[in-house]
């Protein structure tokens, strides 16, 4: 794999219940929603499962993921092509940790910042929605 070992390691607060925070990550339906600009090739089910494999492109970049845990309260991906690592998401009541590491081309640190503030940002909005 080309690119250089990058990790990254980040926890937010969020407005959100620990259900909220979890559909979110969860159900890839709602993961599309804020998880820009990678997009899923195939179509997935109603919710990420152990063992599920599925590939995901950020422009020409294909990224392979497996699902190694999905529980209430984490979720780790292990990825290949594009990236070859990991990532893992932990969640509780208002508060988001995710951990991202692997060999990759793409700057992962950056990505990985936009992508928890842009899940931030969905969850917000869906507790104002919620609240109306």
């Amino acid at each position: 794999m080309l690119g250089t070992f990058q990790q990254t390691s980040l926890r937010i607060e969020v407005d959100a219940p620990a259900t909220a925070i979890r559909d979110s990550i969860l159900r890839p339906e709602q993961l599309q929603e804020w998880l820009w600009p990678q997009r899923t090739r195939e179509k997935l089910p109603e919710q990420l499962y152990e063992g599920l494999s599925y590939t995901s492109a950020i422009g020409p970049v294909l990224i392979h993921h497996r699902i190694d845990r999905a529980e209430p309260h984490c979720l780790r991906v292990l990825l290949s092509q594009g990236i070859d690592g990991f990532h893992e998401w932990y969640w509780g009541e208002g508060w988001v940790q995710s951990r991202l590491e692997g060999v990759s081309l793409l700057p992962l640190s950056l990505s990985h910042t936009v992508n928890l503030l842009r899940l931030r940002e969905f969850l917000s909005h869906k507790n104002r929605q919620h609240a109306e």
